[in-house]
């Protein structure tokens, strides 16, 4: 198991990247870290935040991929029929966009701060992006 620090807006987060489920894309992220960017509200998914990607490439395909991530879940989707994004679920998730269903790979759960993550997604969804940093722990 690797320990990660997520600080998302004025809130921080312990998380485990799942490194038995979703070795490629565990990998890939890694060598991203630090990885710093900005959430913004999904638009279909439901309650959710993300980081959209456009056409950027983790260079991973479909492992442990999920349409329904519970609370504290983090997605990767790799691109193909829709942008690649990064999506972390804060209640109920049917992951989309505006081309249909989606999955994404379950890379990373949130251990710690669970009880902030739907405060991060309401202030997200009313007050516009939040900033985002994952770094070893």
């Amino acid at each position: 198991m690797t320990a990660i620090r997520i600080a998302a807006g004025p809130y921080v987060f312990a998380a485990r990247l799942e490194t038995a489920a979703a070795p490629k894309t565990c990998a890939a992220f890694r060598a991203a870290m630090p990885y710093v960017s900005k959430i913004v509200h999904v638009r279909w998914s439901g309650e959710g935040v993300w980081i959209p990607l456009g056409d950027y490439k983790f260079g991973v395909d479909y492992e442990n991929h999920t349409s329904y991530p519970a609370p504290g879940q983090i997605i990767l989707y790799p691109g193909g029929i829709s942008e690649t994004e990064i999506l972390l679920a804060y209640g109920g998730v049917c992951f989309a966009s505006k081309m249909g269903q989606l999955a994404g790979n379950h890379f990373i759960t949130i251990t710690g701060g669970m009880e902030n993550l739907h405060a991060l997604g309401v202030m997200t969804l009313w007050e516009g992006a939040q900033d985002i940093r994952f770094d070893l722990a």
